[in-house]
């Protein structure tokens, strides 16, 4: 029979090993670096002790402000009562409630029951690192069990938010999305941090959400709220980086490599914001970094497996009418689908249409519509390729294609896309002038952010032909990311 120590102290409970807190024999929501903190304090009871000890005790060695350990003591005093710790100014602090030693037994049985959440936790954590529809599936049932059991574990409803969160991923680009996993993940996210106000991994969480959700803002104060709680976490810092723009997603992402070097997405991201500067150059050198990472990296896909550099590449290249090199990057990335990757689908799919660009591009409207055809097999509400496909078939007649607004999933797109997302697909491609108008006016109307970051290498437009028709909102573009 094992034994479980503890601490009583007026009409409370503390439970060191299973990290849990009683009134009056009723579990009590406690946040976990709230509970290191208090624990240190009543196990060392009428002892003071110094802010640093307290920091060391609650966050370990990640760094945080003096003023975190007043916010922790103050949400205590708040739970437990006022009188039972005492600030010595300039000294630290110290318990001075009465506290009784607690020891109860505990059969093996029921130390394995307290061990299996944690074990369950541990096992959904590895699943989301290895980002596969297979995997996503099997973290979000875990973590569901794990919360089933201990409903106050901040960290569990972190892991069922990433993983309701990973699942819309996985249908962001059909043409009903899964909403209702991202609402899930919302709701998960922010109860996590309601339970630890100063868990770093919560906030970012939450922050991606809001990012995905369209509020930007709050998103990204969320996500630079977590990088200020745990500065070190390269997740964080790569999760500021998918939601923020221009400098700060260059920060973010070259902070992220200096804490995971050879990390391909955080390559890709920055290259997204050379792109938009009309920087293509960078664009190509920060890729190819990239891509040599992902070259030393298994063949299999393993933890944190990335796409679509090879497609971007391929872009850059279609950029300068290298039909050959696009080529052979276009069917690099098709190369490694199969994978079953989180965005394998989506950016295959970008990949096919792509090459249906360069095809109508070089007058082969049958070898066009085949692209474009097996782009909408993988995604059916690919606006783009709906509008490439109707080019392709109205080519070899000489008639207009069909209007944009008669494509099958433009009426979501128009909801859940930006203004300059449904200026590409409404615009005439035979007034190149128009169509140059119509993005400078979305942009003017959009929000500040990544907005028609793609327009430079934008493979039907095609802008390098007439650069003087295209320069104002190059311009307007390139001040954006900047």
């Amino acid at each position: 029979m094992a034994t479980r120590p503890g601490f009583a102290f007026v009409a409370w409970e503390l439970d060191p090993k299973r990290k849990q807190l009683f009134r009056d024999g009723e579990p009590v929501a406690i946040g976990s670096r709230h509970f290191d903190l208090l624990n240190a304090l009543v196990s060392q009871a009428g002892r003071i002790l110094t802010k640093d000890q307290l920091i060391a005790a609650a966050w370990d060695d990640v760094a945080v402000t003096n003023n975190s350990v007043e916010q922790v003591i103050s949400a205590l005093r708040r739970l437990i009562g006022s009188s039972c710790i005492e600030t010595l100014p300039r000294r630290g602090y110290r318990f001075i409630a009465e506290v009784t030693r607690t020891e109860r037994r505990e059969t093996d049985e029921a130390l394995d029951a307290l061990l299996a959440p944690h074990r369950a936790w541990i096992e959904g954590r590895a699943a989301l690192e290895t980002p596969q529809g297979t995997q996503i599936q099997h973290a979000h049932e875990v973590f569901e069990r794990v919360l089933a059991v201990a409903p106050d574990q901040a960290a569990a409803h972190v892991g069922l938010a990433n993983a309701c969160l990973f699942r819309f991923e996985m249908t962001r680009a059909d043409i009903t999305p899964d909403r209702d996993a991202l609402v899930r993940a919302a709701e998960h996210a922010r109860e996590a941090c309601r339970l630890d106000p100063e868990y770093g991994e919560a906030w970012a969480t939450l922050g991606f959400v809001l990012a995905r959700t369209g509020h930007d803002a709050e998103g990204r104060a969320a996500l630079r709220r977590a990088v200020v709680l745990e500065p070190d976490n390269w997740r964080h810092r790569l999760r500021l980086s998918y939601g923020s723009w221009g400098k700060e997603r260059l920060r973010a992402s070259s902070r992220t490599l200096a804490l995971l070097p050879d990390f391909p997405m955080a390559h890709w991201l920055a290259a997204t914001v050379h792109v938009a500067r009309h920087a293509l150059g960078e664009a190509e050198r920060e890729l190819r970094t990239g891509l040599a990472a992902q070259a030393r990296q298994s063949e299999t896909p393993g933890r944190f497996g990335a796409v679509a550099l090879h497609w971007l590449s391929g872009l850059l290249a279609l950029a300068r009418d290298d039909d050959e090199t696009a080529m052979r990057e276009f069917e690099r990335e098709l190369a490694a689908e199969g994978l079953g990757l989180l965005y394998e689908r989506e950016c295959c799919a970008n990949v096919e249409y792509a090459i249906g660009a360069l095809h109508l591009r070089r007058r082969r409207p049958s070898d066009a519509g085949a692209a474009f055809e097996r782009a909408l097999a993988r995604t059916p509400g690919h606006v783009f390729a709906q509008v490439g496909l109707a080019r392709a078939r109205a080519a070899p007649t000489g008639l207009s294609s069909a209007p944009a607004e008669a494509l099958p999933g433009l009426a979501e797109h128009a909801r859940t896309g930006s203004p300059v997302d449904v200026a590409l697909v409404l615009m005439d491609s035979g007034a190149v002038g128009q169509a140059a108008a119509i993005i400078e006016q979305a942009l003017d109307a959009s929000p500040p952010g990544q907005a028609g970051w793609l327009l430079p290498v934008e493979p039907l437009l095609h802008v390098h032909a007439q650069p003087d028709a295209w320069a104002a909102a190059l311009t307007r573009l390139a001040t954006r990311a900047a």
